[in-house]
């Protein structure tokens, strides 16, 4: 996707969704994986009758409360997982990130044939529209505005338009344009078309990812699907996501749950890292908490990796430094002990190559529901024993998306969908994806509860509070 500045909204009319369109090519004739299919047809008590049974210390009501949690802030999530093991064979999915405005539904194999909207329509039926309705909205228009993935935010678009009957305006918003086709005025949100008309907004699904808190307000009288402090709390923002899961973990103990996650040390200055990388043992992951899309994460295995990391330029002080995850042979040996990669099942050439998991969860009336997932592997086979002249991100990104000068790009041979081909290669079961399910709501509630605290009663930053949390100056001086 190209970026281009001072582009006007285009409006989007009722009829105009295309499957080609908003899919990638791969999946438009994908049949669902079996497996799948019968796990997003369980309900919900189904999945706690199974995931009890499996684990008898878990307070059964107490897991019902929270599959049936309400959240306040973050709608929307995809968390990020990998489906690791220890040598006694002790397996987890363990929770990478959890993000505000995911991407996901082009990587989605239809569940129906005739639902060619897919999770498009199940996202905006079940968690969108019934979240407006309860809300008192402005009067206006509908928006979907973004900085990336246009092929998901125009789905979005067409898919609300068909639904709705309204026609729909779509917006480009990016970091640095000087002239963007999207301001607020009185926290109002409004959209420049093409004869440079501005137009007010009543509900908007944001899928604006880069530093978006530099020019969308925390406070805004247009119902944003998400609000901003969604990713202050943690949505795009790795520091206190992994100060939320703590806190948050703290009263799961209640449930006998647990938001699973690498061992994670937090503010970390940029001369304190090679301490913390020899505390790991050599082997590590070193974050910038606020950037996404596989951008800023660097995995440490030897001596010449930490030195490249050192000497790069950093926009921000601060990051986090976390257990590494790899091969058995070289991962770190952490305070919960060592987890390594179950990765994919080997190929002909018994190679086993390690693979995340998407999981984009919705709030409905019932509670967080999935919606879509889909899996990434890496570029390059484990090995056993690691040589300092290998790249160890090969083996452990799973990223797709690639920086580009004038925009993104994405490797998508690299994709894995949740079809009948893809999927069985994953080695994941029926209980893994109950697993991580759980896993994706757990830490989207301890976002939405953290995010809860960071606001006031008239919905402002409570910014002594952030500062007292987060501790970023550079960070707060970005915030509008």
């Amino acid at each position: 996707m190209k970026i281009n500045f001072e582009e006007p909204a285009l409006l989007i009319r009722p009829g105009t969704f295309i499957q080609e369109n908003h899919y990638y090519h791969k999946v438009v004739n994908a049949q669902i994986s079996q497996q799948v299919l019968f796990f997003l047809n369980m309900d919900t008590d189904r999945i706690i009758e199974r995931y009890c049974h499996l684990n008898p210390r878990v307070d059964s009501d107490g897991l019902t409360r929270l599959l049936n949690y309400r959240p306040n802030h973050i709608q929307w999530s995809g968390t990020d997982l990998f489906h690791v093991t220890t040598a006694n064979g002790k397996r987890q999915m363990v929770v990478i990130e959890t993000n505000s405005s995911p991407s996901g539904q082009k990587s989605m194999p239809l569940l129906f044939d005739q639902e060619e909207m897919g999770g498009y329509q199940r996202l905006i039926e079940t968690s969108f529209l019934p979240l407006v309705k309860e809300k008192r909205v402005v009067s206006g228009h509908y928006a979907i505005i973004y900085d990336k993935n246009e092929m998901e935010a125009s789905g979005y678009a067409a898919a609300l338009a068909q639904i709705t009957g309204e026609d729909v305006y779509l917006a480009s918003f990016y970091d640095g344009d000087p002239n963007p086709s999207v301001r607020f005025v009185d926290e109002v949100m409004e959209v420049r078309d093409q004869d440079g008309n501005w137009f007010p907004i009543k509900a908007a699904i944001r899928y604006v990812t880069q530093t978006p808190w530099n020019r969308i307000p925390v406070k805004s009288k247009t119902l944003i699907y998400n609000p901003i402090i969604a990713c202050l709390a943690g949505g795009r923002n790795k520091r206190m996501a992994a100060k939320a899961y703590d806190f948050y973990n703290g009263d799961l103990k209640n449930y006998g749950l647990k938001i699973n996650t690498p061992e994670t040390i937090k503010d970390v200055k940029l001369h304190e890292i090679p301490l913390w990388v020899d505390r790991f043992g050599g082997h590590a992951v070193i974050k910038n908490p606020y950037s996404n899309a596989g951008q800023g994460v660097f995995t440490i295995t030897c001596k010449q990796e930490l030195d490249h990391f050192m000497a790069l330029s950093h926009p921000y002080e601060d990051f986090i430094v976390q257990s590494l995850i790899g091969n058995y042979h070289w991962s770190t040996n952490g305070s919960d002990g060592l987890y390594y990669h179950v990765g994919m099942v080997p190929n002909k050439k018994k190679e086993i190559y390690v693979a995340d998991l998407r999981f984009m969860i919705a709030s409905t009336p019932n509670g967080y529901r999935p919606i879509a997932m889909y899996a990434r592997r890496a570029e390059s086979p484990l090995t056993t024993n690691l040589e300092p002249s290998e790249d160890s991100w090969q083996m452990l990104g799973t990223n797709l998306s690639i920086k580009m000068v004038d925009g993104w790009a994405s490797e998508t041979g690299r994709l894995k969908l949740v079809d009948q081909k893809d999927f069985n290669q994953l080695g994941l079961s029926l209980d893994s994806l109950i697993e991580g399910y759980i896993q994706s709501v757990l830490s989207t509630i301890a976002i939405d509860k953290l995010a809860a605290e960071l606001v006031n009663t008239k919905k402002q930053l409570r910014r002594k509070l952030f500062m007292a949390i987060n501790g970023d100056p550079i960070l707060m001086d970005e915030i509008i």
